[in-house]
Order: structure tokens, then sequence, then C-alpha cells
């Protein structure tokens, strides 16, 4: 029981973290804030609900590949802002200077 009220505060948490990088896409000014509001909120959005997941897993081997999974996810997640932003640099977008 307590390991099932863990594992639902962890993908609600997850689900908080995923609206708000969701909210930041929507109202940050430029590409560059954009891009850092989705990446750091969604790569931890995910995170806990992996972790919420883990908990209930079946086997070992399960838990094994939720984490793996979320390690792959986190270096396209990396590698694809990294992209976005080189990108938009290179069209000579400026960050926003408020």
């Amino acid at each position: 029981m307590l390991v099932s009220l863990l594992s639902v505060a962890l993908l609600v948490a997850g689900a908080v973290f995923f609206l708000a990088g969701t909210l930041g896409l929507l109202r940050f000014p430029d590409v560059y804030t954009r891009l850092h509001a989705l990446t750091k909120a969604d790569n931890l959005g995910l995170g806990l609900m992996v972790l919420g997941l883990m908990l209930q897993a079946e086997s070992l081997a399960a838990a094994g590949k939720l984490l793996f999974i979320w390690l792959l996810l986190l270096a396209a997640s990396a590698t694809a802002g990294q992209l976005v932003a080189s990108w938009a640099q290179g069209k000579g977008i400026a960050p926003w200077r408020g």
C-alpha cells in the first residue's frame, strides 16, 4: 500500500513537471528560454515518472529497462536541444534581453 502511494505521488509529481515544461514552452519569450524550460522540466518529469513506474515493476529486469529508456531519452533530449539551439544561433536569432 505504501509503495503504491509513493508510486502515485511520483507519477503526479512527474506530470506536474511536464505541465510546467509545457507552460514554459508556451509562455517564455525566445527559443533559448523555451528550450531550457522544456528540456529541464521534461527530463525531471520523466525521471519522476520512471521512478514511480519502477516501484510497480514486476521484476528487476523491467525496472532496469525503464531506467535504460530514461537514460536514452536524457541523451536524446540533450542532443535535440543542442541542435535546435545551434540552428537558432546559426540563423542569427539573438537571445531575449529583458
